[in-house]
């Protein structure tokens, strides 16, 4: 049922704030060929409620209680490959964009964008295309000129960012201080910066790492 010539585009909305879930829905229910069948606040909520075949796009939220957007994406293309996600939040973070289009996302939105790009991106992702607005596209191309983190590099970056000493982090990591200083000169490097402020200023700015 979330083949591209169904006459009726059916959307799932994955998002933890009620109020901007039902006004959403609202807006969509208002356009002509779509309606929002679902709504869920969690990401897990979504995977155990979701049966494949049954919606043809979703709006993802990125932050969400639990498993995080991206997760759910993930899930619920291994369940329904064919089920097509639009990522619907407020982060505009180059690390964001790319993980959630690299999860297999066919567009990212922000929610301060028009009812007319929301509803004109799903009719167009239904359809099979993969849209990203130009200001995202910006956020992409920022990306792609950084170097990756390995997972251990980003474990680094975020005792770095709270705070930790050399010390602490490796305690907690269980490695060496002298390993810890050989990962935080190969993520200043990968960053282009000069030093751990920083680094942990770019890392939240770029979305690399969240702190709340």
């Amino acid at each position: 049922m979330n083949k591209s010539n169904d006459p009726l585009i059916k959307v799932m909305i994955v998002d933890d704030h009620p109020t901007f879930r039902m006004g959403l829905a609202a807006l969509i229910d208002s356009q002509p060929g779509m309606k929002v069948v679902a709504q869920y606040a969690s990401g897990e909520e979504a995977l155990a409620a979701y049966t494949p075949g049954t919606i043809s796009v979703v709006l993802m939220d990125l932050r969400l209680p639990g498993i995080g957007g991206v997760e759910a994406i993930i899930g619920l293309l291994g369940r329904d490959p064919g089920v097509r996600v639009i990522v619907l939040t407020t982060y505009d973070a180059d690390e964001d964009v790319f993980r959630a289009m690299q999860s297999g996302a066919r567009s990212y939105l922000l929610k301060d964008m028009s009812t007319e790009e929301i509803a004109g991106t799903i009719i167009a992702v239904h359809r099979g295309s993969t849209e990203v607005p130009p200001r995202i596209a910006e956020r992409l191309a920022e990306r792609a000129q950084r170097q990756a983190l390995s997972q251990r590099e980003q474990e680094v970056l975020q005792l770095l960012a709270r705070g930790r000493s050399n010390k602490e982090i490796g305690a907690q990591l269980f490695i060496s201080e002298e390993t810890v200083k050989s990962h935080l000169k190969t993520l200043f490097a990968k960053l282009r910066v000069r030093d751990r402020t920083e680094a942990a200023i770019s890392a939240v700015r770029h979305g690399i790492i969240h702190l709340e």
